[in-house]
């Protein structure tokens, strides 16, 4: 055990290391965002060709990287979800690169199932917060969320072969290398825009246990509704709604969400329009 880890399990002086912990967090939040929103820009896939682009990253990475799905012909990886789905891309404003996609899968009519519905719905355990509970059109999943390989830096990354590549530190400067790793939040961001910003109440997404305590580190606080399973490696439904998303949300992170909020408000559907009972 770590001398930071013994001192956070350490009574009052653990609490004190705590709330040092997060004023460092918190600081560095505020940094983050400053270079996230110079760097990085959140745009809505509201057209066929930006679609096309969501398509070729989720290829690149759920095909040709990670081999979850088989390569496809035309390059594009594509399933029966999209058509009731709305799309967010991350660009790389120096470049003008996409570096990433999510979506969030809507519900707009009781014929219409949510992935986490149709291939996991058995791993729900906690009945409360059942998407059954709930009206159709307020429920969505978060999916099919990928990050170019190009976009991301660990240090597991950085060996010949890995399944991921290593970022290329001359291409991309070292202030522009400290908000990469926080593409991914961003994305979980950008869709808690869109659903909150088109009237959904209730947020599913199935994910691995240790990127949801990731996310708690930062505020984005997912319940776990279930035990994992093997769903591309081990992975558990999780539940969060507005409330909580914005009750949990660290203070450093608030700036970073509001920026992308404002980023995409203005590009999203009416919600009074954008759902059908």
């Amino acid at each position: 055990m770590g001398w930071t880890k013994k001192l956070l399990n350490t009574p009052m002086v653990g609490d004190v290391t705590k709330k040092l912990v997060s004023m460092k967090v918190n600081h560095d939040a505020k940094s983050i965002a400053e270079h996230f929103t110079k760097f990085l820009q959140p745009e809505l896939a509201n057209t066929q060709a930006l679609r096309d682009q969501v398509f070729k990253i989720r290829h690149n990475v759920y095909c040709e990287e990670l081999a979850f799905e088989e390569i496809k012909e035309e390059g594009k990886e594509k399933d029966e979800f999209d058509d009731q789905s709305i799309f967010t891309m991350i660009k790389h404003k120096p470049s003008n690169v996409y570096t990433s996609c999510v979506r969030v899968v809507r519900a707009q009519n009781k014929n219409e199932l949510l992935p986490i519905e149709k291939y996991c719905l058995a791993s729900i355990q906690d009945e409360s917060l059942h998407p059954k509970n709930f009206k159709r059109n307020e429920i969505c999943e978060i999916s099919r969320l990928a990050v170019k390989s190009d976009f991301r830096r660990r240090a597991t990354d950085n060996f010949k072969g890995s399944a991921v590549g290593a970022i290329s530190e001359v291409t991309y400067s070292e202030t522009e290398l400290r908000c990469f790793p926080f593409i991914a939040i961003g994305l979980y961001m950008a869709a808690a825009t869109m659903a909150i910003d088109t009237g959904i109440n209730h947020v599913y997404v199935m994910m691995e246990p240790r990127l949801a305590r990731s996310m708690k580190f930062v505020g984005i606080k997912f319940i776990q509704i279930g035990d994992a399973i093997e769903y591309h490696g081990k992975r558990a439904p999780y539940y969060i709604n507005p409330h909580i998303f914005i009750e949990n949300l660290s203070p450093g992170f608030i700036s970073l969400y509001q920026s992308i909020r404002d980023d995409l408000k203005s590009q999203l559907p009416d919600k009074d329009n954008s759902e059908k009972e």
